[in-house]
């Protein structure tokens, strides 16, 4: 209980909340990507062994940039 013998339920309550919210965000991602995926892999072989070359790439780079700069 905070000092001052003031509670604040909006903060217990948005506490409670934000697993939630964070839920529902990784969903609509997952849902985006899924159709990406799906898209890419419709229009054909050539098209998806480049983007995963581009996101194999991107994450390699992201990881050494990560790395080099410090961070966890």
């Amino acid at each position: 209980m905070p000092t001052g013998g003031t509670f604040l339920a909006e903060d217990a309550l948005l506490g409670m909340l934000f697993p939630f919210w964070q839920l529902v965000i990784g969903l609509c991602v997952v849902l985006a990507l899924a159709a990406a995926v799906y898209r890419l892999a419709a229009r054909g072989p050539s098209r998806m062994t480049t983007a995963l070359l581009v996101t194999g790439g991107a994450v390699v780079g992201i990881a050494l940039l990560s790395y080099l700069t410090g961070g966890n």
